[in-house]
């Protein structure tokens, strides 16, 4: 079922659209969910020291695996490398819910991180082999409703589950989904089978999953578990550095290189990767200082944080799904960017706005701005850095796009969570004095019970605290936004592929 077949199978590509959908939503639902069952894991297990790293060992292990997968994919066929990451994924997600103590759970949920490196991965390249450019536009709306699904309904599937059948059906209820979705891409996916004879470029991926989790534990450690200046942030940096250099050099020689630098020659591939970096920068950021804000200064509860969340959310899927639309029947995409960016940086400017007096009305406004940007992004992104390199090269310019938004995603975390904890901490300091300090002294994220412990006066501090700090975050926020603006500016509107003009290579 190639590319060239999608009019004579509709029926069959919608199966496995849906079931590509499904281990999307499995990838993306897993932290959410997760998330809410936390406390409930520790107090069973104990460990809170390791607390983190049930999190990071997931996130690393999905964001160094996400290139590996996508060259597996195109040297050694889509099928077998997907349904490999779908089955490792179960694998992991089974073992999680068994685990008997923390360090076990850490070692299964970097199983089930490097199973979902290849599900987001293989689902947006299987989607590249089977829909050509031109059509592809209709199916944003499907993929920017999944996540969307992921983000609002994470944290309220995680509650529910942990309240009424323990925390290890957080893990266990990936199984029948996962396996619904292996049975149907295994009937009804039918890709040319391939075999390259190059050896798979080892040196290269043992160098860029050292440089990448060196990355991600600077932006995960840096300012929490160590000083941004101490000697372990330094000592990881020197050695992202020379990783990546190192890969750099031998990707210029490989014979089948993990990322061929000849992608990035095509100019709309590398302007693409940047607006994909600073998309996960901010959306991810303001993921997380929306519900913080709006718990800590609004007064809204935590078990519905998910919905808080629905005015730009909801905004993103209704403009994802007008551009996929516009770019189906136009073919005309350019606009998306410059739009979807000029709607961010606005966003995220009238965020800053925000202090203790702004209603939920007024903030649901400036979110949904925020969104609408999102919304022109998210999809097109990847779009066009697919629609600007061969077939044979789908896999790596699917899994690096990838790869630069998830980057983005820890790099906006930590930063945007440095200046939100330090501008927390100077004004709880300049309005509470000695017991701002010490209320703050822990964690600059206070939740629901600490809160309502404080005594009025540091209360009211803390709140306005909170406002600065979301000030300053989103603030940068539309600093870093207006990087994407200019690039997108840059963008050549190249035509996209037709019917075709694409095969399942």
């Amino acid at each position: 079922m190639g590319a060239g077949d999608t009019g004579k199978q509709p029926r069959s590509v919608r199966v496995v659209l849906l079931a590509l959908m499904i281990a999307m939503l499995l990838a993306m639902l897993d932290n959410m969910i997760v998330g809410t069952a936390m406390p409930t894991i520790v107090g069973e297990l104990g460990g809170l020291e390791h607390l983190s790293w049930v999190v990071t060992a997931y996130t690393l292990a999905t964001a160094a695996s996400t290139p590996i997968w996508g060259k597996l994919g195109d040297m050694y066929g889509r099928k077998g490398v997907f349904m490999t990451s779908i089955v490792l994924f179960l694998i992991g997600s089974a073992l999680s819910g068994m685990a008997q103590d923390m360090g076990q759970l850490i070692g299964f949920r970097a199983i089930q991180g490097l199973g979902a490196g290849g599900l987001m991965v293989g689902v947006m390249a299987i989607i590249g082999d089977l829909i050509p450019p031109r059509e592809r536009g209709k199916y944003q709306g499907m993929m920017a409703g999944v996540m969307a699904l992921a983000m609002i309904g994470g944290p309220l599937v995680g509650g529910t589950i942990t309240d009424h059948w323990g925390w290890r059906w957080s893990f266990y209820i990936n199984l029948p989904l996962g396996i619904v979705a292996l049975v149907a891409v295994s009937a009804v996916l039918h890709l040319p089978k391939k075999r390259v004879e190059a050896r798979i470029d080892y040196l290269g991926a043992v160098l860029l999953t050292v440089g990448i989790t060196a990355i991600v534990l600077v932006t995960t450690w840096g300012g929490t578990e160590y000083a941004w200046d101490s000697a372990m942030i330094m000592e990881l940096i020197a050695i992202g550095v020379a990783a990546l250099v190192g890969f750099l050099f031998v990707q210029t020689k490989a014979a089948a290189p993990v990322m061929p630098l000849h992608i990035f020659r095509s100019r709309n591939f590398t302007l693409m990767s940047v607006v994909g970096f600073v998309a996960g920068f901010v959306m991810f950021g303001a993921v997380l200082f929306l519900p913080l804000y709006q718990q800590s200064v609004q007064g809204a509860s935590a078990t519905n944080s998910g919905l808080l969340l629905l005015p730009m959310l909801g905004a993103m899927l209704v403009t994802s799904m007008v551009a996929g639309r516009v770019t189906t029947n136009t073919g005309r995409y350019k606009v998306f960017p410059i739009v979807g960016s000029a709607l961010m940086v606005v966003g995220l400017y009238l965020l800053s706005l925000m202090d203790t007096d702004t209603s939920r009305l007024t903030s649901g406004v400036y979110m949904a701005v925020v969104g609408a940007g999102m919304g022109c992004l998210m999809q097109i992104t990847m779009l066009v850095s697919q629609n600007s390199v061969e077939m044979k090269d789908m896999g790596v310019a699917s899994s690096s796009t990838t790869l630069f938004r998830t980057l983005g995603s820890s790099f906006g975390v930590a930063i945007m969570g440095a200046l939100f904890n330090n501008r927390v901490q100077d004004v709880m300091s300049e309005r509470a004095g000695a017991l701002g300090s010490k209320v703050t002294e822990q964690s600059a994220q206070l939740d629901a019970a600490s809160l309502a412990k404080l005594p009025v006066a540091a209360r009211e501090a803390y709140q306005h605290a909170v406002a600065s700090g979301t000030h300053s975050a989103f603030l940068l926020g539309a600093a870093v936004a207006v990087v994407a603006l200019v690039t997108a500016v840059f963008v050549k509107e190249v035509p996209l592929r037709g019917a075709s003009g694409g095969g399942a290579g």
